[in-house]
């Protein structure tokens, strides 16, 4: 009888043995977090309307201030920057923006090389959100960060359209997102939540979704290469008006719609923070539209269509960064405050100082990014409305703000003297006379926008 329950128990005994074995694994493995259908298809959306900022809303809104015989240039090389941002990223500019720790003195500027070429990730990969045991796929965060970087080095060429060569964008896009905005992206957004923590971002910077890393960015970068690229033949003596204000009005309304997957895409979840970033995405931008209006007509000149769409655009930039980081009532202010001011850079300012911002992306992007910025350090008070904590020092945040601004502007302005200079070298940068005048259209690319 013993020998028969002996035999009877042992394949129990071994399964209760295995099982004592792998339980923990088990354990552990049921209790890896999973991504939620919701919050993943939420950023999937962002992710595709920030897409629609660029192609084709920014191409659009850039295009139709140019000149016609320079529409279809202005919208290729955003085009083309686009597509080469885009296979950078996969190839090192996430893995040196986002990828696991880099060792030494460099940890807290740029990430390593671990993710080169996206090496490791599978689409069971996740990265962490902002709450605690949330996560989402790291193929969307790869892909919701990509079209930052495009949209980004994108807003630089508004200053230098009408006149630069598109292999000199394609040679300044390379070195420009490499030495530019990979290191600000990290030392601002990478945080421990995903592999590592950057510079501004242990500091405790507000940045929700790019003040700092995108339109400061760009905006220097612009004005940088516009001086250096020197002003179009004719600027100041002939009219180069925009040649289509109606192709600028659907392009800023396509940067509105876009700018929600941007700002409230942000938060990294479908929850109240992307809530509180839409709201304010609304309310800032329609503040900003009808103070440019008001604005023009305190100056004596008539409330234009151009004033609506910059407003709208100053507006958009201002609230960037304090999306998520701002009560409504805060965000208004940002919008307002940023549009009087982008209009002082780009009517009094810029005539002034005699350069050639094309398409103003310095007196927009650049000026709008910077109000935005340090005024997030104090719309963010809970006194004010903003979703601070109780004991929030803003003085301390100010100065956190002005560091992070401070060293975007420096960094990206040194980056760009870089990039253009390269790209000088190798390919001449700018178009000779003849073609600069004939047009780009015709000169670089053989087409014209519209037949007559």
């Amino acid at each position: 009888m013993k020998k028969t329950l002996q035999r009877l128990l042992a394949p129990a005994t071994f399964t209760a043995m295995c099982l004592a074995a792998v339980g923990p694994a088990m354990a552990a493995e049921a209790a890896a977090p999973v991504a939620d259908k919701g919050d993943t298809a939420w950023m999937l959306v962002s992710t595709l309307l920030v897409l629609l900022m660029i192609l084709p809303g920014l191409q659009l809104f850039y295009g139709g201030l140019t000149r016609s015989k320079n529409m279809l240039s202005t919208m290729t090389q955003i085009g083309a920057a686009t597509c080469l941002a885009m296979l950078l990223w996969v190839v090192f500019g996430y893995s040196l923006a986002f990828g696991p720790d880099n060792a030494g003195m460099l940890k807290p500027y740029i990430a390593s090389l671990d993710r080169l070429f996206l090496s490791g990730i599978t689409p069971d990969s996740t990265v962490a959100t902002f709450t605690e045991g949330v996560v989402i796929p790291e193929y969307v965060f790869v892909c919701f960060q990509m079209t930052f970087a495009a949209i980004t080095v994108s807003l630089v060429l508004g200053s230098v359209v009408e006149r630069i060569k598109l292999s000199a964008v394609l040679v300044f896009t390379t070195v420009w997102l490499t030495i530019v905005y990979l290191p600000i992206a990290h030392m601002v957004w990478a945080s421990s939540g995903l592999f590592l923590s950057g510079l501004f971002f242990e500091m405790g910077a507000l940045d929700f979704a790019g003040g700092t890393v995108v339109h400061i960015n760009a905006g220097v970068s612009a004005l940088v290469a516009a001086l250096m690229l020197g002003k179009r033949i004719g600027y100041g003596k002939e009219t180069m008006a925009p040649h289509s204000l109606t192709l600028t009005m659907v392009g800023a309304g396509m940067l509105w719609v876009g700018w929600f997957g941007f700002n409230a895409g942000s938060a990294l979840e479908a929850n109240g923070s992307a809530a509180l970033a839409m709201i304010n995405t609304f309310v800032a931008t329609a503040a900003g539209a009808l103070a440019w209006l008001a604005v023009e007509k305190i100056a004596g000149h008539k409330p234009s269509s151009l004033g609506l769409a910059s407003g709208i655009i100053a507006g958009l930039v201002a609230v960037t960064p304090a999306a998520g980081n701002s009560g409504p009532m805060g965000a208004m202010a940002l919008g307002v405050a940023a549009s009087v001011l982008c209009y002082f850079a780009v009517a009094v300012l810029k005539p002034r100082l005699g350069y050639d911002d094309s398409l103003d992306a310095f007196g927009i992007h650049g000026v709008g990014g910077i109000v935005g910025a340090i005024g997030t350090g104090i719309v963010y008070a809970p006194s004010l409305g903003g979703p601070g904590p109780a004991d929030f020092d803003m003085i301390s945040q100010l100065g956190v703000q002005l560091a992070a601004v401070g060293t975007t502007i420096v960094w990206a302005a040194v980056g760009t003297v870089i990039a253009v200079f390269v790209a000088k070298a190798i390919t001449g940068l700018r178009v000779n006379s003849d073609l600069e005048r004939e047009g780009l259209d015709l000169g670089e690319h053989g087409e014209r926008a519209y037949n007559n």
